[in-house]
């Protein structure tokens, strides 16, 4: 018997294999479409064309401040077209991008630097508070700063060595950047938090970042040249992958510098955008801004959604203005959204609460996320499609990180037995769609910002009078689910609540801080543990107000 005959001198070849890299989308469009609209920042409008350059530009420049394959490149942007150009730029260059939280304080930004050792840091003067801060703590080993001068922002003083249109100058137009050697090589770190010590650094991989920003377009539905708003923050997993999806399909990225209702409405008619994104509290802020938008928006508009699915008034609002909702599931490990909850025709004619709810769940995979299953954490055997049994939901796929930087413990447990843990408990429903039901992770998910308990908990247990402290998720209509503090108060101790959340601003980002304290007991097993489920159940009965 002979070999394998589709192997013997199948092999291989510049010809027929080449690495998967959204890189290449770019070219693509400045190839294919030079004149076309790829970014709108008020009064500025830049082709696709020269999109390309000012990437190539920033690459040279770079590599020629000595940047290279591996170094990180940090930055601290809103969404304005520098932080959409470093999405290509950077990897151009061969290195990382860390696109960081510019709502986090300067002790979070500082570790998150210095552990994946960002070497420049491209930032607005919007946040040269917290940068100075952050330079401070971190003394010789602070990166490098490059200033963004938006005119829109008047700049108090240079932060950095140069500005950045100035470092863009210094690049060739022509840089010959080439695709990285393997598809699996890393293209950006994302931190997400954790329940245990600092944050997570997440790393993405080009071949990952290609399939999701694919798979946005082929789970929405978007065709070439949409106009997309970006009420998505870009540092939040790289927009979801939206910067390289917009360059696949040539269209017009729409920048927000801030998510005001009054603008949103402004550059949807201006504009004729067709795609947003956000988080629930984005779209409450919309729905609640309708007398904004008497006559609609004028066009069909899509949005996304993620995290705790709207209430059904707010999606019938946003339906009244013309926008139709999909919700999508996901975590800075699978590049945000790896799953999606399809609409199926039928659902059209059902009575809105009931669309609402099925529209609200987590959904299945998407195309290009291999597997996603509710099971058991321990066995991984998948439970039934009752509705009722809980599992984890997981995910297996080319949509999911390569791992946590510097982190090998962390990263071996997150993929046990050949699945990514996603730490959420979820049913799947007869229909096979899954819905999350509880959260293993004691993670908070406000306005779309993830918030850790034990990091609330551990600021809250460095005031003097705080003998126990837990912090639970409470239902918020606003803001999806906002922190709640039970504090058990040291024996005298006269500590209020205004006393309590004072001490947490001192030391958390805003967004961070506690919205109720509730005093007394709290509930705990015999081994001491505290019984968050308890805790939860008072908040639902809403027996902790009254």
């Amino acid at each position: 018997m002979g070999g394998n005959p589709y192997r013997e001198g199948l092999d291989k070849t510049a010809a027929n294999h080449v690495a998967l890299s959204p890189l290449t989308f770019l070219e693509r469009a400045a190839r294919v479409f030079p004149a076309r609209l790829a970014i709108v920042h008020g009064t500025r409008h830049i082709t696709w064309g020269e999109t390309y350059v000012r990437c190539r530009r920033l690459a040279s420049a770079l590599e020629r401040h000595g940047i290279g394959r591996g170094d990180t490149v940090a930055t601290m942007l809103p969404n304005i077209p520098a932080q959409f150009e470093v999405h290509f730029g950077v990897p151009m260059a061969g290195a990382v991008l860390n696109t960081l939280n510019t709502r986090l304080d300067a002790e979070s930004i500082a570790f998150m630097l210095h552990h994946g050792e960002a070497r420049i840091l491209i930032a607005d003067p919007e946040y040269a508070p917290v940068i100075r801060q952050v330079l401070a703590l971190m003394e010789d080993k602070a990166p490098q700063v490059i200033d963004v001068l938006d005119p829109s922002v008047p700049a108090e003083g240079m932060l950095g060595f140069t500005e950045y249109e100035t470092f863009l100058q210094t690049g060739d137009p022509d840089y010959p950047w080439q695709l990285p050697p393997d598809e699996w090589d890393a293209i950006s770190l994302n931190y997400t938090s954790g329940t245990t010590g600092n944050p997570k650094g997440v790393v993405y991989h080009h071949r990952g970042a290609y399939l999701n920003a694919v798979a946005n377009i082929l789970s929405w539905g978007m065709p070439q040249h949409a106009v997309y708003l970006w009420t998505l923050p870009m540092f939040h997993c790289n927009g979801w992958c939206f910067p390289w999806t917009l360059a696949a399909i040539s269209g017009v990225n729409v920048c927000l510098r801030r998510v005001e209702a009054k603008a949103i409405f402004e550059l949807i008619r201006q504009h004729h955008v067709t795609h947003f994104c956000g988080a629930p509290i984005v779209h409450g802020m919309l729905a609640n801004a309708a007398h904004l938008a008497p006559e609609g928006l004028g066009h069909p508009v899509s949005a996304l959604v993620a995290g705790a699915a709207p209430p059904a008034a707010i999606i019938e609002s946003m339906e009244q203005m013309g926008v139709s909702i999909t919700h999508v599931y996901g975590l800075t490990e699978t590049y945000g959204p790896a799953a999606v909850c399809f609409k199926q025709t039928e659902w059209d004619a059902l009575p809105l609460g009931e669309k609402a709810r099925l529209n609200g769940r987590q959904g299945v995979a998407n195309l290009m996320q291999e597997a996603m299953q509710a099971g058991d954490p321990e066995t991984l055997a998948p439970v039934p499609a009752d509705g009722e049994t809980l599992g984890e939901i997981l995910f297996r796929g080319n949509i999911v990180m390569k791992g946590y930087l510097k982190n090998p413990e962390a990263t071996q447990a997150a993929f046990a037995g050949g699945w990514f843990h996603s730490g959420d408990l979820a049913v799947v429903e007869p229909d096979g769609y899954v819905k999350i039901r509880d959260r293993s992770k004691d993670i908070i998910i406000s306005g779309g910002e993830n918030i850790s308990s034990l990091e609330v908990e551990e600021v809250l247990y460095r005031h003097p009078d705080v003998l126990v402290a837990a912090i639970v998720a409470k239902p918020d209509e606003t803001w999806g689910e906002v922190p709640c503090a039970f504090i058990e108060l040291k024996e005298g101790a006269q500590a209020t609540a205004e006393s309590i959340l004072a001490h947490c601003r001192e030391r958390l980002a805003r967004f961070k801080v506690p919205r109720h304290v509730v005093f007394g007991p709290i509930p705990k097993t015999a081994t001491g543990k505290i019984q968050k489920f308890a805790l939860r159940q008072q908040l639902k009965s809403h027996q902790a107000f009254h």
